[in-house]
Parts: C-alpha cells; sequence; structure tokens
C-alpha cells in the first residue's frame, strides 16, 4: 500500500474563480456552485465557521482516485486573482523541486530545470536501461530509442551517463511538448507497459467529458480543452510548465498545460499534467472560487490516474489512495490560507 503515496505528489492546486467577466453564460450563486460540486446543505454551517469540507467525485474507471474540498476564505475575491497572477500557486508544493515555464520556441535546454544530479546516477542508469513496463513512462518508440542509444554506450563513466540520460530525456519531454501543442490530447504518446498500454489521452479526455459541473457555466471553453489547439476562447492565456518534483522518493519530470481566463474581479484557471516521468499516469484539476458573503468561496476536485489502484484490492486502494489524496489537498489548502496571512483553517468533522 505504500506505493499510494504517490498521488499525495500528484496534486496541482488550480483555482478557478467565476465571474462575470469571463465568458460565464450563467454566473451560479453560491448555492448553486454548491449544489453543482456535491456538497451538501449540512456542510455550509462548517464551512461558514471557516473549515474545510470535504466532497465526493465521482470516479471514471478503476484506475482513478477522485476527490474534493472547499472552504470560505476571508478575504476578498480580487485578493486571491492577484496571488494567481503573481504565480504563487507553485509555492505552496513542498515537493517541487524546481518549476521552468516553457516558450512557444522551446528547445532541449529549455528543460534543464529536469536533471538527473550525480545523488540519482542509479535512476540515470536505470533510465538508459529502461525496458517496457511501470518503472518509467515511455511510448514504445522511446523505450526503442534508448534500447538503440544504450548498445554504443558500453562503460560509460559516470559522467558520460549523466550527460546522456539528461540530454535524452529532455528530448524526449521536448518531442512530447511538441507533439502536444500540434495535435493537443491527440498527439500524447500512450506508455508502453509491456503486456499493454496506459493511455493519458483517454484518462484527460474522459475526465474532461465528466467535469460537467463547471462545463455548464463555460461550454465554449470545455470544447477547446477538449479540442485543443482548435477552439480556445480568443481571450484565453495559456501557458506550459515542466515541473521538477519529487515523487516516491525520485526525481520526476511533469510536463502541464495551464489555461487562464482573468479580469480584474476574477478568473478561470484549467491545469492537466499530460506527461508524468513515472508512478502515476495524469492528473486533471478543476476548482472554482465565488464571492460569498464578506469572503470567498473556494473549491476544487482532482482526479488522478494510476495503475496502482487497479486490480485485485481495488476498493482498499482506492479507499486508502482517496483518502491520502484529501490530506494532501486539504494541507495545501492550509497553505494557500497561509499564505494569505489568514488564520489556520481546521478540517470540519463527518457525519
Amino acid at each position: 500500500m505504500n506505493k499510494i503515496r504517490l498521488i499525495q505528489n500528484s496534486v496541482v492546486i488550480t483555482v478557478m474563480l467565476f465571474c462575470q467577466s469571463v465568458l460565464a453564460q450563467e454566473t451560479p450563486t453560491p448555492l448553486q456552485a454548491l449544489q453543482n460540486f456535491g456538497i451538501a446543505e449540512a456542510q455550509i454551517a462548517q464551512l461558514e465557521r471557516g473549515e474545510i469540507v470535504s466532497y465526493d467525485v465521482s470516479e471514471t474507471s478503476q484506475k482513478e482516485l477522485a476527490i474534493g474540498v472547499a472552504m470560505i476564505l476571508p478575504t476578498a475575491l480580487p485578493h486571491i486573482v492577484n496571488y494567481i497572477k503573481k504565480g504563487h500557486l507553485t509555492s505552496i508544493h513542498s515537493d517541487i523541486i524546481a518549476t521552468a515555464h516553457l516558450p512557444a520556441n522551446a528547445s532541449v535546454d529549455s528543460f534543464k530545470k529536469f536533471a538527473f544530479s550525480d545523488k540519482h546516477a542509479d535512476e540515470a542508469s536505470a533510465f538508459l536501461d529502461a525496458e517496457p513496463g511501470d518503472e518509467f513512462n515511455l511510448s514504445k518508440q522511446e523505450f526503442e530509442h534508448l534500447k538503440t542509444l544504450k548498445q554504443g554506450l558500453d562503460d560509460m563513466d559516470k559522467k558520460t551517463l549523466l550527460q546522456t540520460a539528461n540530454r535524452t530525456y529532455r528530448e524526449f519531454l521536448l518531442q512530447r511538448l511538441q507533439a502536444y501543442r500540434k495535435s493537443g490530447l491527440a498527439g500524447i504518446a500512450a506508455y508502453s507497459r509491456g503486456s499493454g498500454t496506459a493511455d493519458p489521452a483517454v484518462e484527460l479526455r474522459t475526465d474532461a467529458n465528466a467535469s460537467k459541473a463547471w462545463a455548464k457555466y463555460f461550454p465554449e471553453l470545455q470544447q477547446g480543452w477538449l479540442n485543443y489547439p482548435n477552439g480556445l476562447p480568443a481571450n484565453a492565456h495559456e501557458q506550459y510548465v515542466l515541473m521538477n518534483q519529487r515523487v516516491e522518493d525520485r526525481p520526476t519530470a511533469i510536463l502541464n498545460h495551464r489555461i487562464m481566463l482573468a479580469g480584474d474581479t476574477g478568473g478561470i484557471i484549467l491545469t492537466r499534467q499530460f506527461y508524468v516521468g513515472h508512478s502515476y499516469n495524469s492528473t486533471s484539476v478543476v476548482a472554482g472560487g465565488l464571492p460569498y458573503k464578506e469572503g470567498t468561496l473556494v473549491f476544487y476536485a482532482t482526479r488522478s490516474s494510476t495503475d496502482q489502484v487497479a486490480g485485485i484490492g481495488s476498493s482498499l486502494k482506492h479507499s486508502i489512495g482517496r483518502e491520502q489524496l484529501k490530506k494532501t489537498m486539504i494541507k495545501r489548502l492550509q497553505r494557500l490560507n497561509k499564505d494569505l496571512k489568514l488564520k489556520p483553517a481546521k478540517v470540519a468533522e463527518e457525519n
């Protein structure tokens, strides 16, 4: 069961802020939003006391873990929007080693924030020796490239090994970025598992279709999200981010695509992890915020797909993994609360 801890590292907090200025066909009332996201009426009193509550999110497959959390922050919506615009979201993730924005003209050098260091020589060696399976998330073609590359690299010293592994991995990352930018979900190569594949493109498409609560208010954005690179709203701002993150105590390259629509009073942000180096397949996050009395109602739901919760004992694995995922999400909401210099938020008791 220890491997389920990887899900704790997969969460990317994305705060989605509903407002009149961002293409919403119909801005929901706070009560409507609570109902749409499955937050029980009995939990409203807990939210109004400043407590963090959790709510169920439907899971779309045996591989998926999903959960939602919500709280009311005693601060105005523009304050939270400003926090997001300044790029502080990643600062609340203690497991992130480094990040880098990936420009439209990204090159191999754009991925230097991900590297196997001297202490990761064994990991670099394992990467170069990798074969289809669950140790590394690579396509059939990527595994074949490594096999061909390795044939000419016998008796490498440590320096050459690290240089070769870093250069090759960064080339793979660039190719995956370019393919996704050109073709969207259709450009994501499946991970070869030897006896089969894991397909993050299918998982991410399913997640986007399952996110009906926010899509009801932003149908144009949902279609653009599904059909990327076609159909995004004209005023959407997109961003690609490389994250070097510790997952199961291993360096992990993660490619993120983020879409933002923002105005003076709010905005909406969607993020998907369309490539993850190992341990899990993909992650999608949908979250929201609404002016609520003197503060802001903030909620978000995470869907993370991993082969490790499927199969025998799936029900127990899901229960454990979901609880661990919830704890991580709560900690990060508490960190957001702390960064905004607010009093500590308690976790609501479950009925």
